[in-house]
């Protein structure tokens, strides 16, 4: 079954072999990557392909991990699409909607929230 919405895993590594290891837990499937790092996206995919290629040493095999990265989000992309939500002016959508993804995360009911 291929999944509807976008995988999203936050992380605060760079060690190529946690994200591999997401990446099988779903399958293969494309997966985004929040970075805790103030690195240039490019630099942070050059360094896990590096990791990975000392790790695993097969080139086909790296390639196949690294197609499943649909995107890596590092803070400096993080505030700028902050920036563009408040300037949107739909900041108080978008925490709501965080407040909603949380509770159903952590299985509260829905019913208890503010509106």
């Amino acid at each position: 079954m291929k999944p509807v919405g976008r995988f999203f895993q936050v992380t605060e590594t760079t060690d190529v072999r946690k994200y591999f290891l997401d990446i099988d837990k779903i399958q293969r499937f494309p997966i985004t990557f929040v970075v805790k790092s103030e690195e240039r996206e490019a630099d942070i995919r050059t360094k896990m392909r590096s990791q990975a290629q000392r790790s695993y040493g097969v080139n086909e095999i790296v390639e196949r991990y690294m197609s499943c990265i649909e995107e890596l989000v590092n803070i400096p992309i993080l505030l700028q699409r902050f920036d563009e939500v408040i300037k949107s002016g739909k900041l108080s959508d978008v925490v709501r909607e965080l407040v909603v993804q949380s509770r159903l995360e952590f299985n509260l009911p829905l019913e208890d929230m503010p509106s």
